[in-house]
């Protein structure tokens, strides 16, 4: 056996043992629960209710992080300033913290004096559902701002350049030329985004709490059916999130050009 042919045996044992955890993951929610039990789910007011929250506001939120990711991470991609280096990884840093503490921190915000201010006037976040989407948008913002920021340093600038000779504003080149060109890194960055808002717990306990009814995403009616002992109930909610990530993916891959362009 030459050592090559050795080199992808090992590399097809290291991706079946990962492809075997993965496949682990979803056969133990399917297998747990029948059909039966997935309808009855359903039909349960709570249910419907902690499913339609979890899109409303994921929906929100991924769209309002949107609207800043987009100009920003244009503006990471195309402009070099001092300290843009800092400036870039401060802006990573809601990806890789916690959510809890991500949350806790939007806490300690609203408690300040500003903080109560805008609760006080303008709209309250803390035990409310404004305060899921605000959670959720900091969260999700974070991850579109490395999608979107990849995406447009992926278009060549000579083709904005050429649009400006020919007689366009910048704001024309954006919006004809250069957002049409980065369209699947805008969907791939909302569908990621909106995944990543759905299935949050951490932030979304902190600062919106887990009130039964009110603000009871699926995540946190997962947590609240486990302590009850309802557990048909809180698998089905899982598997609500595992295909709403799945079909995301999906979507994810066919806008990027993933799907029908495997290599044999």
């Amino acid at each position: 056996m030459s050592r090559s042919t050795a080199f992808q045996i090992a590399l097809t044992g290291f991706l079946g043992a990962s492809l075997s955890v993965v496949l682990a993951v979803l056969l133990a929610q399917i297998s747990y629960v029948t059909p039966g039990d997935v309808v009855q789910s359903l039909r349960a007011a709570e249910v419907r209710r902690a499913i339609g929250l979890t899109f409303l506001c994921a929906t929100a939120a991924s769209c309002i992080a949107l609207m800043f990711a987009i100009p920003t991470g244009y503006f990471l991609a195309r402009v070099r300033f001092p300290g843009c280096t800092v400036v870039d990884t401060l802006l990573d840093v809601p990806a890789l913290l916690s959510p809890v503490a991500v949350g806790l921190s939007l806490v300690l915000v609203l408690r300040s004096s500003l903080g109560r201010w805008v609760e006080q006037h303008v709209i309250g976040f803390l035990f409310e559902v404004p305060g899921i989407i605000l959670a959720q948008f900091v969260l999700a913002m974070a991850l579109q701002l490395r999608v979107l920021k990849s995406g447009f340093e992926s278009i060549d600038p000579t083709v904005e350049q050429v649009a400006r000779t020919l007689g366009l504003g910048p704001w024309a080149v954006f919006r004809r030329i250069t957002l049409p060109m980065a369209r699947p890194a805008v969907l791939a960055a909302f569908v990621l985004g909106w995944c990543r808002a759905a299935g949050d717990f951490g932030a979304t306990a902190m600062v919106a709490g887990a009130i039964p009814r009110k603000t009871e995403t699926i995540p946190i009616a997962i947590y609240l059916n486990l302590a009850s002992v309802q557990i048909e109930r809180a698998v089905v909610l899982a598997l609500v999130l595992t295909v709403s990530a799945v079909i995301g993916l999906v979507v994810v891959r066919y806008a990027t050009g993933g799907i029908g362009h495997d290599r044999s």
